[in-house]
């Protein structure tokens, strides 16, 4: 009989016994993990296709003659700065004294907008990396206590009653720590490549600078 009792224990009989509170603690695991791997795997591929872009528009920006040539290029991170600029040009001549400093402001702003951007959902994945152990710690705390509850009505305290309901209490924790990794190594992840997108768009920003104040003051 002791072989059967302990194969019905498990994450199934867990949620079986769970009250209101261990459900509502499971389903925040659950929105949680579905909302963390939704933007993993959003952004990558938004990361990836914009990687691809930049490096293709830096190839045509070097070929093109001048920005004109590129005003009607696809909506994106690059060719959105290169727009800010054209639209500079046509509200102050380059040659002006305060075009340079015009410029400046218009691409930092355009930088500013795009990082925001690139951090969309990075607030959610630092929450989940956070705040996910701690509600699974809280589902195995309630789910010990209400074990132990539930063991002291039935008076049967040996440790072969105690040690299986326990033992799926700590589910809650596993589960927590199974949402917080994977959205730690993303956060992580997200980070250094935002790093890395700053200081492209900084050199691309710097390229267009060039080319429409040194460029159009030779001219």
């Amino acid at each position: 009989m002791e072989p059967t009792a302990v194969n019905g224990l498990g994450f199934a009989h867990f949620l079986a016994q769970c009250d209101g509170v261990g459900k509502t603690v499971l389903a925040l695991l659950l929105l949680l993990s579905i909302a963390s791997w939704y933007l993993i795997l959003t952004r990558a591929v938004e990361n990836w296709l914009a990687s691809r872009r930049a490096a293709a528009f830096e190839a045509r920006l070097r070929a093109a003659r001048s920005l004109d040539e590129l005003a009607r290029e696809p909506d994106h991170a690059f060719s959105r700065l290169v727009g800010a600029a054209l639209a500079l040009t046509k509200a102050c001549r380059p040659a002006s004294a305060e075009f340079g400093e015009l410029l400046t402001r218009s691409l930092n702003n355009a930088i500013d907008e795009e990082m925001m951007r690139a951090e969309h959902g990075l607030t959610i994945l630092a929450t989940a990396g956070s705040a996910a152990p701690y509600i699974g710690l809280f589902g195995t705390v309630w789910g010990i206590y209400h074990a132990l509850v539930q063991i002291g009505m039935s008076g049967q305290g040996t440790l072969d009653k105690v040690a299986g309901p326990v033992g799926e209490a700590l589910i809650m924790t596993a589960l927590g720590l199974a949402v917080a990794i994977p959205a730690v190594l993303a956060y992580n992840a997200f980070q250094r490549r935002n790093r890395i997108w700053l200081n492209r768009l900084e050199s691309f920003a710097h390229e267009i600078y060039l080319r429409l104040t040194v460029d159009h003051g030779q001219g």
